[in-house]
């Protein structure tokens, strides 16, 4: 990763944009406490030199697992987040984007596709899943009868909502809230927070945001506390949804802030040190 840092800021501006892309992918793995092979960290070193295209890192990456026999569970999410970081690349190289449902269901279809086998489609059933951040509670998601309905419904509001005379701290949060209210949808079985991050990245892209900084890569398990933290309610034990860490989050990436950025202080029962 320490190769990759150094291309964002001594490189070329193609070459910068390639270990940009790369960064992010990979830094994106945390949020599922994933880590990338050294032979993915390789071939993204020489697609970022110019030696390989991204297309051929992904063909690389591709029969490279295909030679290898079954492996272990253990060592199985690790090619998973090899061949997720490289799709990732893929997708935040590529100028193009639509803002839709269609959209973002087509990118976890594409992040996904192999690995899952519900990849690019809406889950059938309830889910629940025991946070950290939350002392092992878990947020409430949106029941499988509704996903798509509240998918639509999300999108169109964002789609109607006029930015103009807005400051561009009211424009951030407002985005943090859509971006937290799509999350909390939970629309996949798995690999939600890495495709929300994507689709955010292309989204704010098409507002004009320069979002090409390591504020995803380096915080990504941060960015889904936030998330959770901001759609959790426990009236008993005091505590309540905010959005304020998300806030912090959006402050960095958009408007140049130096938040410090710590998941232990999100922690429903703050961590020492």
């Amino acid at each position: 990763m320490t190769d990759l840092n150094n291309y964002q800021t001594q490189g070329e501006p193609e070459q910068k944009e390639r270990g940009y892309v790369w960064h992010t992918a990979i830094g994106l793995q945390q949020v599922d406490g994933l880590k990338p092979s050294e032979y993915l960290i390789e071939t993204a070193n020489k697609n970022i030199n110019g030696d390989i295209t991204l297309g051929e890192a992904y063909n690389q990456i591709e029969s490279y697992y295909k030679a290898k026999p079954v492996a272990p569970i253990d060592e199985s999410r690790t090619e998973e987040a090899d061949k997720v970081s490289v799709r990732i690349a893929q997708l935040l190289a590529e100028k193009t984007f639509n803002f839709s449902p269609a959209e973002y269901i087509a990118i976890h279809r594409r992040l996904f596709d192999g690995i899952y086998r519900f990849a690019g489609k809406i889950r059938d059933y309830n889910i629940t899943k025991s946070e950290w951040v939350l002392g092992g509670e878990t947020v409430f998601y949106a029941s499988a009868d509704s996903i798509r309905e509240t998918l639509d419904y999300d999108f169109a509001q964002e789609k109607a909502f006029h930015y103009k005379g807005l400051s561009m701290k009211q424009t951030a949060e407002h985005i943090a809230s859509f971006v937290s209210g799509l999350w909390q949808i939970h629309a996949f079985g798995e690999g939600n927070t890495r495709t929300t991050a994507v689709f955010t990245i292309k989204y704010l892209r098409t507002l004009g945001f320069d979002a090409t900084n390591e504020i995803f890569a380096e915080n990504a398990f941060y960015f889904r506390n936030a998330l959770v933290r901001a759609n959790f309610n426990d009236f008993k034990k005091g505590i309540h949804a905010t959005q304020e860490y998300l806030d912090l989050f959006f402050a960095n990436l958009l408007l140049g802030e130096k938040n410090t950025l710590q998941s232990r202080v999100l922690h429903v029962a703050p961590l020492s040190e």
